[in-house]
């Protein structure tokens, strides 16, 4: 399982994981749900407490995994297949363009 933390401006607004099976669940920390200015990461992962489910990786992280030659970049530098759509995230959305972020988590799940 491979879990990374989401951030808006900064600020940690959920967590996006890749199960065992493959498939993804993105959900939203309840303390920004309850908070009045807070920010839905995208129109199509609209606020909500129910996690949201995948057998992909939603098109919204996907869509901030680098292109092109940057892609083959990012995929030499950290031994990853292109495939690999969660390591690629976790590994290059740390700082990427826009107001959302990536960090991979760094706590132990069982």
């Amino acid at each position: 399982m491979r879990k990374g933390h989401v951030y808006i401006d900064g600020s940690k607004v959920g967590d996006i994981i890749e199960t065992i099976d493959g498939d993804f669940t993105f959900t939203y920390d309840q303390q920004h749900l309850h908070n009045a200015h807070a920010l839905a990461v995208s129109r199509t992962l609209p606020l909500r407490a129910e996690p949201y489910r995948s057998p992909t990786l939603f098109p919204f992280f996907d869509g901030l995994i680098p292109e092109g030659w940057l892609l083959d970049v990012v995929s030499r530098n950290w031994k990853l297949a292109v495939t690999d759509r969660m390591g690629l995230l976790l590994s290059s959305c740390e700082d990427c363009i826009g107001n959302v972020s990536v960090r991979r988590a760094t706590e132990v799940s069982t």
